[in-house]
């Protein structure tokens, strides 16, 4: 299966340029590791297609050292959907390119 739903919140990591995240569930991030062996991108990045309320976006979601992955989520998205830090979110992710 190369489809996921799942809802996680959004998060922010500390820093000065407060990019948000969704950390993707354990379960999810271990069989994204399993299906893109050999094949991921640079860092570790697996391409993804992602799906929140009405908005779909291309991206990839990054590995973190407790091996789960985190999807950056942009500002023009988290404005669309109504998204604040600690919101739940659902989230529909589609692996491509691989």
């Amino acid at each position: 299966m190369s489809t996921y739903r799942f809802t996680a919140p959004l998060w922010v990591y500390p820093g000065e340029a407060a990019w948000h995240f969704i950390t993707v569930p354990e379960d999810i991030s271990d069989e994204i590791t399993d299906l893109t062996e050999g094949h991921r991108k640079g860092f570790g990045s697996v391409r993804v297609a992602v799906t929140i309320g009405n908005s779909t976006w291309r991206t990839s979601v990054f590995p973190t050292k407790d091996g789960t992955y985190v999807l950056p989520v942009k500002k023009p998205i988290r404005h669309t959907e109504s998204l604040a830090e600690g919101t739940p979110v659902q989230t529909h992710l589609e692996l491509v390119d691989f």
